[in-house]
């Protein structure tokens, strides 16, 4: 149990020392929102609508954007409530520390490296690959002649070019914030205008009929290659499974909100930028996927630059040197976005002793984690020059899904909770934390905490019981019986979400075939998690002011839950057995080192020893920095008096 209780101890974060950081405060809602947007608006825009539309959803390929912006906005939702209430750098591995656990925020912060150090390379290749079909291939084909690599797993050669532009944007990034803000607007603009033309000028090329295309009336091509014909040429299916590949291009969002500490109005801009950059995403996504398949057959794209080849096709050849310029941009700030935020989370990590602490270094001269982002630069770098970009692909989703399915849980646990962030420190039991301002009162303020901490522990909440409260619709305030109800029915709605997704993946043909009893248990799990859902909309709420809060709760957190899990469960076998190998890594990492290193852990032994000895020590250091400063004026008083 001491073991168990180290391993769920929470980090606690003061109310008063919410907005206190090394880092440099400059940015503001603008700069969010690009980064917000140069993070997700990259690849995405100019290959992946044109591979769905052409393999997987035909012309139905927005309606394939739409379903995946709903899921990244109910993420979204949940990663702008937590930004309100914790602006620290971090994102969901600090959402997942003060709420879940140590464990798992390991978990969520280790993969959320892996995330970034895998978008980050892939990004850079992509970049690399573009530009270097710009010049007929000349790049990769004097690596594959000189420095070739017959190596299974790695690229056919290292793309050295690839690694320089890491290289280069870690060097932007490592020199401020605020410098690589102003390099990311810059392309962001460049990047929405040439999205912009896209569209507006492949407008008048559109064609209706492009929609209704008759299978039999087309030659030269198999039947496998276009389906049925018409809008949903793949079938219901095919478009859903669009979607979920297209919910990967928008991820990227999250970047905002490891800037937490680096924000000028952190609980405002976080999430008015999030929300704002993936309507902008979605706008740009759908308005590019409806253009293409108007303008050309869906079987017809390039799988690989399907915009110039589009506005080839049309005759506009002009068009392709344009693209050209918003898809260099549109990488550009899609690798900075894919990197602004590794170091940050591996400075976050550190900070609180998980990994090691060299790594939480702040240049005093530039204000950014100066070790964490060198270091990350060459890994993702060094990962870029080797691997092909399939491979880096296929690892990035499950962190990702991860990740969102945790920020949802976190915020479902803190919405009903008796205190919010910063009023109680657990893990100190009844230890509740003194803002600064009342330990330099007298000790008669001190008494306040007795009647604070029995508000935890409420005796008449002691006569009722978890079942009792778990459809009383009479309970207005939280007490400890609803906040555990509450807990209950999060962490049973969560284990019914992976067990439904379990059975859908295996059962799905039974369903399809109308077989009664996958169905009879299909019906079962569904209203089992509708009640549970309707357990937690019974429990009072946290009444805690917050600029931003998920609306229409706990529904939209739980269908995020369940969603995030279902597509995790999708992912390919391979991607699970890399994912078991990166884990077994960190989690010794955190065994050998973080578990014993622990800031949460060291502040705990010490208080356990001494249980008075932080009030006092507070106190006492309260005392002593006025009478330092005491002492600092009365020597200045001397000084001016020996001068005159």
């Amino acid at each position: 149990m001491r073991i168990l209780q180290k391993l769920t101890r929470k980090k606690f974060i003061a109310a008063d020392s919410v907005h206190q950081t090394k880092l440099a405060r400059c940015l503001n809602t603008l700069d969010l929102t690009a980064l917000g947007i140069g993070s997700t608006l990259g690849a995405g825009i100019y290959v992946v609508a044109g591979q769905v539309a052409k393999q997987t959803s035909g012309p139905s390929v927005f309606v394939s954007f739409l379903i995946a912006a709903l899921a990244s906005i109910l993420a979204g939702l949940c990663y702008a409530e937590f930004g309100a209430r914790v602006p620290k750098t971090g994102s969901a591995y600090v959402y997942s520390y003060v709420t879940i656990g140590e464990l798992m925020a390991f978990v969520i912060g280790w993969n959320l490296i892996l995330e970034y150090v895998i978008g980050t390379a892939s990004v850079a290749r992509a970049w690399s690959s573009y530009f270097d079909s710009l010049v007929n291939n000349t790049i990769q084909t004097y690596f594959r002649d000189n420095v070739p690599m017959d190596i299974s797993g790695l690229s056919p050669y290292p793309d050295f070019f690839a690694f320089g532009i890491t290289l280069f944007l870690s060097m932007i990034l490592a020199v401020g914030v605020k410098e690589s803000s102003r390099f990311n607007n810059l392309f962001t603009a460049v990047n929405l205008l040439v999205v912009t033309y896209i569209v507006v000028c492949g407008a008048f090329k559109a064609d209706v009929d492009n929609w209704h295309i008759n299978p039999d009336e087309v030659v030269g091509l198999n039947s496998t290659d276009i389906g049925d014909g018409g809008f949903l040429p793949f079938g219901f299916s095919g478009m859903l499974s669009g979607a979920a590949t297209c919910f990967y291009a928008f991820v990227g969002f999250d970047a905002i909100a490891t800037t937490g500490e680096e924000v000028k109005n952190p609980q405002k801009a976080i999430p008015i930028s999030i929300v704002v950059s993936l309507f902008a995403c979605f706008f740009a996504y759908s308005g590019i996927s409806i253009v293409i398949t108007l303008m050309c057959p869906y079987y017809l794209l390039d799988g690989n630059a399907p915009l110039p080849a589009v506005f080839d096709r049309v005759g506009w050849h002009v068009a392709r040197y344009i693209i050209a310029v918003g898809a260099v941009c549109g990488l550009s700030t899609s690798l900075l976005g894919a990197m602004f935020p590794l170091p940050r989370v591996i400075y976050a990590i550190a900070s609180d002793g998980l990994i090691f602490k060299f790594l939480a270094t702040v240049s005093e001269r530039f204000k950014t984690p100066l070790i964490a982002t060198i270091l990350s630069g060459v890994l993702a770098g060094v990962m870029a020059m080797l691997f092909d970009l399939k491979e880096l692909v296929d690892m990035m989703s499950i962190g990702t899904l991860l990740a969102y399915t945790l920020v949802a849980v976190s915020v479902l646990l803190l919405r009903y909770r008796v205190h919010n962030i910063g009023e109680i420190d657990e893990s100190k039991g009844s230890y509740t934390q003194v803002p600064q301002s009342d330990l330099d009162q007298d000790d008669g303020q001190l008494e306040g905490l007795d009647d604070r901490n029995k508000l935890l522990h409420n005796s008449d909440d002691d006569e009722l019981s978890v079942i009792s409260t778990a459809f009383n619709f009479r309970n207005i305030d939280p007490s400890s019986v609803t906040e555990r109800t509450s807990a209950y029915a999060v962490t049973i709605f969560s284990f019914l979400a992976v067990g439904f997704s379990i059975f859908l993946k295996f059962a799905e043909d039974d369903i399809s075939a109308g077989k009664a009893w996958a169905i009879v248990l299909t019906v079962i799990i569904s209203l089992a998690m509708l009640i549970l859902l309707i357990s937690l909309s019974c429990q009072p709420q946290n009444k805690s002011e917050v600029a931003f809060k998920v609306p229409w709760l706990p529904f939209l957190p739980g269908i995020s839950i369940f969603v995030n899990i279902f597509l995790m469960l999708r992912l390919p076998e391979a991607t699970w057995i890399r994912f078991a190998v990166w884990m077994a890594i960190g989690l010794a990492i955190y065994f050998l080192y973080g578990y014993s290193h622990s800031n949460q852990g060291l502040r705990k032994s010490v208080t356990d020893t001494f249980p008075d000895y932080e009030v006092k020590y507070e106190k006492k250091r309260s005392a002593g920095q006025k009478m330092k400063q005491d002492a600092e004026k009365i020597t200045l008083i001397n000084e001016s008096t020996n001068l005159l």
